[in-house]
């Protein structure tokens, strides 16, 4: 029955050639023009594992009691100088929504941040605050000079008054060298015309290196695209192109970098969309090649690539009908269909050649082919298709929708291969085959009828080494172990995870109130795997009633000196020139015999003689980050008593949600890079509540989702495809036959990945499906012949076609290897291997296997 509908099928469109190209041409059209316009791309990769599981859920939990925190970018800027630094930002922050209304919603800098730059001082010990008071009541001269005239001029008068009190006798040379230290090396590069840095003035206040770092943060709430390969990009580009136009550049001494989960993202699908402009072209040639190669006629090919079109553009308007919207596994269902594809169009090709060859006219030849491929080739599409239907239900709904769009184009293909193309083949007219379309490989034939009993053997003994292998195959569920390290969103993520204090994988939970996140806390601190616990009472500081009294007699002392009531208009070069000259003349006659005085005097001459512009820069140099210092010291002195009710509504706003919630983040002591080590932490945090969230625990839940996924898939679709082939086979032996290549294959593939080095990751656990599509249907073929009494199984027509099947496809997945993703990469590199060691499997053990069965009683069923 099979056999006669396709016979009649092929029979009616080869005659009707012109009309059945015609109507499909214009199906394609109007398939692609439903599929551009309704098929859409959803990039937001949160959507890929069901959101249903438990830890998705708790994720939407925290997701829902604090929206502000999720899709932010994260800005970050290193400045020449911590003052500058502070200054860049600032006005890059209030600069992004001023600028870009309706694409950046906000720009603010870390709650947390900002809180601690207030009362940073509470946090010190009572001797640390002793100190720093001391110091800076120390230098109320200095601070009110340059308060005043926050200039050099008003930097070198503040020296001048010193050098007043060391000519007076009031000071002495050596209570001025931290101020000489500072500005000796920006006036050495000044007076050498070199680039010259920013002064350290925090590290002067301090009275040694610089405990903030010149390094600002700025969290950015833009409108983002799902839509769009990169959703992120327009505000990307919005945050870069503000940054240039307020002169935070290299050039400058500024380094603006942007990362978050967000930047990350788009990292990802850059770097694919990279990928593909080099695999592309080369896969496109590569395939063109090889089937030209194996079909040996242009027309051929030709009538090959345009039924493949054909049949992807259906497939696009397929899913665009019952899913609406790729995700970034989904979207790999061309690479699938045209995979699978062209291997069902070789086969059917290569079976119209052979039967040309045999009876020399075209029209008999296509007839022939059709009952001849009908059996095999719906067999194969069918069980192929069952296959990918296999992972529909499962909770990985990036492989599930891939499933489905892949299992309804192996349908397509097949009715593509029995419709369009033979009415393509009528219409372009190939010459006739002028040899055997067969390889010459008989004495390969008999080498494996004399050697069947060895290599199903040692078939066999790969199989269970595979198997042996299995449990302990290498997984690597890090999502960044798949993006191009060198990725600025990338290589900043792995700079800030150097840190654990930057807490880029901390976990977090949610507590029913305050008090409770207090209890958990502490149980949480007690873990040996915790670097650090935060709740909303770690920003209320101890010993308040001691540090409090000190800052206030500071401030009282210093208040007024900080804020003056005039600040001086900013100097002219002549006024500078001025002043450097004057200084350079107090430090030569007061302290002759001072080396760091000397010093600085005649670097300070050679800035006079050189003029302004040798002028100007030192200026910039030591000016530009006093505004900033000013302004800490004025807020770091301002200080209250810190408690639960007196937090900052906007730091309290990321710590308490408005039911009276309680965030808690657990931040891990070891790198999260390490499986061992996140395994261990995971254990650790998830036995006190399993109500975690975090991106360590997602690596883990969704890599224990998706070899699940697999597992359970690739089992039901092994027993659905064996299921499938003993109803439309009626054999068992066959099922079996079928299967027991592709189980080697596989298990080959799980120790050439093990010699290798390649780990199971989100990308190339694809490489199952396509494996178990690919190898069902090259299988299937090989078990017909078998059954059809063909005992030459490497000389005949099939192994042709599978062979330049198999090398066609190939080719695209080598493309792969290519790409600077590594994901991508991986998933080329693994298909490559499951493929090569699948063909091998079918050419080599599956004939020494029919050899040691013997003959069939029978022919396939019709």
């Amino acid at each position: 029955m099979l056999r006669n509908l396709a016979v009649s099928v092929v029979d009616w469109c080869w005659h009707r050639a012109a009309t059945v190209v015609a109507v499909a041409a214009l199906l394609t059209v109007l398939l692609g023009l439903y599929a551009a316009k309704t098929l859409t791309l959803d990039t937001d990769e949160s959507k890929m594992i069901s959101s249903d599981l438990p830890f998705r859920q708790v994720e939407r939990a925290i997701d829902a009691a604090f929206p502000h925190s999720t899709d932010r970018l994260t800005v970050i800027l290193d400045g020449p100088s911590v003052e500058m630094a502070e200054d860049a930002i600032e006005r890059l922050g209030q600069a992004l929504p001023a600028r870009h209304k309706g694409l950046v919603n906000a720009a603010s800098r870390p709650a947390e941040e900002m809180f601690f730059r207030r009362n940073g001082l509470l946090f010190l010990s009572l001797s640390e605050v002793t100190a720093l008071t001391e110091r800076l009541v120390q230098s109320q001269p200095f601070l009110g000079g340059i308060a005043r005239d926050p200039s050099l001029r008003g930097l070198l008068g503040s020296v001048d008054l010193i050098l007043q009190g060391v000519a007076h006798g009031q000071a002495q040379p050596a209570d001025i060298e931290p101020l000489l230290a500072q500005l000796e090396a920006p006036a050495a590069a000044a007076a050498a015309g070199k680039s010259v840095a920013p002064v350290d003035w925090q590290g002067l206040m301090s009275g040694g290196g610089a405990k903030d770092t010149p390094r600002r943060f700025l969290m950015v709430q833009a409108a983002l695209n799902y839509g769009e390969l990169e959703p992120g990009s327009d505000a990307i580009d919005a945050i870069r192109a503000t940054a240039r136009d307020l002169g935070l550049t290299a050039a400058n001494g500024y380094h603006l970098r942007i990362t978050g989960q967000v930047a990350l993202s788009d990292a990802n699908f850059a770097t694919v969309a990279e990928g593909v402009e080099i695999s592309a072209p080369l896969s496109l040639l590569a395939v063109l090649g090889l089937l030209f190669w194996g079909v040996r006629s242009a027309r051929v090919v030709g009538a090959i690539m345009i039924s493949l079109v054909v049949g992807l553009v259906a497939t696009a308007a397929f899913a665009a009908a019952t899913v609406g919207s790729l995700n970034p596994i989904s979207v790999a269902f061309a690479v699938m269909f045209v995979g699978i594809a062209v291997d069902f169009a070789i086969q059917f090709v290569t079976a119209y050649r052979n039967e040309r060859y045999l009876k020399g006219e075209a029209a008999a030849a296509i007839l022939a082919s059709a009952g001849t491929m009908a059996a095999p080739l719906s067999l194969a599409a069918i069980a192929t298709a069952v296959g990918f239907l296999s992972f529909l239900p499962t909770a990985y709904t990036g492989v599930s929708q891939l499933g489905l769009i892949a299992g309804g184009g192996m349908i397509i293909a097949l009715v593509v291969d029995f419709t369009v193309l033979p009415a393509l083949l009528a219409l372009l007219k190939p010459h006739p085959e002028k040899e055997p379309v067969g390889l010459r490989l008989q004495a390969a034939d008999s080498w494996l009828r004399r050697r069947s009993r060895p290599i199903v053997w040692v078939g066999g003994a790969i199989a269970l080494l595979g198997a042996a292998l299995l449990p302990i195959m290498k997984l690597d569920f890090d999502p960044l172990h798949l993006q191009d390290p060198k990725a600025e969103a990338v290589s900043t993520f792995l700079d800030l995870a150097r840190d654990p204090d930057n807490g880029v994988y901390a976990v977090e939970a949610l507590a029913p109130s305050v008090a409770e996140a207090a209890r958990l806390a502490a149980r949480f601190e007690a873990l040996p795997q915790v670097h650090r616990v935060m709740t909303i009472e770690t920003f209320i500081p101890d010993g308040q009633d001691d540090k409090l009294p000190l800052i206030t007699d500071a401030a009282m002392v210093l208040g007024p000196t900080l804020s003056p009531a005039r600040v001086m208009a900013k100097p002219s070069p002549e006024d500078l020139l001025a002043a450097i000259s004057k200084v350079a003349g107090q430090l030569e006659t007061i302290a002759p015999d001072h080396k760091p005085s000397q010093s600085l005097a005649r670097h300070l001459r050679r800035i006079a003689e050189q003029g302004a512009k040798a002028a100007m820069a030192l200026d910039h140099s030591v000016a530009d980050g006093l505004p900033g210092l000013l302004s800490s010291l004025r807020r770091s002195l301002d200080v209250e008593p810190v408690t639960l009710d007196s937090i900052p509504a906007e730091l309290k706003h990321e710590w308490v949600a408005a039911d009276g919630r309680a965030r808690i983040q657990v931040l891990p002591k070891d790198s999260m890079q390490d499986q061992e080590a996140r395994n261990r932490f995971n254990a650790a945090v998830t036995a006190i509540t399993p109500a975690m969230s975090g991106a360590p625990i997602s690596m883990e839940q969704s890599g224990r989702v998706v070899i699940g996924a697999f597992a359970i898939a690739g089992l039901g679709a092994l027993a659905a495809i064996g299921l499938l082939l003993g109803l439309m086979l009626r054999r068992v032996l066959d099922s079996v036959l079928v299967l027991a290549p592709l189980l080697l294959g596989a298990m080959a593939t799980v120790i050439a990945a093990r010699a290798t080095g390649i780990a199971l990751n989100f990308a190339n656990v694809i490489a199952l499906p396509l494996l178990l599509g690919i190898g069902v249907a090259f299988n299937i073929y090989f078990v017909v012949n078998w059954r059809n009494g063909i005992t030459d199984h490497l000389s005949s027509p099939t192994t042709r076609a599978v062979l330049f099947s198999a090398l066609t496809t190939g080719s695209a997945f080598g493309s792969l290897a290519m790409s600077p993703h590594l994901g991508t990469a991986s998933m080329g590199l693994l298909l490559f291997l499951s493929l090569g060691l699948s063909v091998a499997a079918t050419f080599v053990v599956l004939p020494a296997i029919f050899h040691l069965i013997g003959s069939p009683s029978n022919g396939t069923p019709k």
